[in-house]
């Protein structure tokens, strides 16, 4: 019993971060595809790329992360770590000792940078699509997926075209 309770502790308990981000990707992946309303499905696309930031983020934490369970070794070496002697078990450590083994939990930073960049291309597209938007609803006089498609047969049945 206390083997089922120690694999869910670490496998799902430790890693709530990472189940929170999937939880949060299908609830905004669930509004692009169920929602018939144009602006309900961007507001579920961006709860989706919101979502995937926070999980990559969320990868780049050393000290506990996904893909050191799976045997992948994830720690970033300092660029000087003799400029900063640190102090363990009495003794002065530098050069090669890694900074796990020191018992130093510090982020990776390169999905931070790479989130970064995302996030601007995420506040773009969201506003090029809000102006897509803008413009549906000046043509068709609506935003609803399916009255868009009921004027779109309506009007080539008639042999209007926009």
């Amino acid at each position: 019993m206390t083997s089922a309770v120690e694999w869910i502790a670490y496998h799902i308990l430790d890693k709530y971060n990472y189940w929170i981000a999937m939880i949060i990707i299908v609830y905004g992946l669930g509004a692009v595809v169920i929602k018939e309303n144009f602006l309900k499905k961007l507001i579920g696309l961006s709860i989706f790329q919101t979502a995937f930031f926070l999980w990559v983020v969320s990868l780049g934490d050393v000290g506990r992360n996904i893909l050191t369970t799976w045997g992948v070794k994830t720690q970033t070496i300092p660029i000087r770590w003799e400029a900063a002697p640190v102090m363990a078990f009495g003794r002065e450590y530098s050069g090669t000792v890694g900074a796990t083994e020191l018992g130093y939990v510090y982020v990776n930073p390169l999905p931070h940078v790479l989130m970064l960049t995302g996030i601007v291309v995420s506040a773009a597209t969201t506003a090029v699509a809000l102006a897509i938007v803008i413009r549906i609803y000046q043509k068709y006089g609506t935003i609803e997926e399916s009255e868009i498609i009921a004027k779109e047969k309506e009007f080539e049945e008639k042999g209007v075209y926009l």
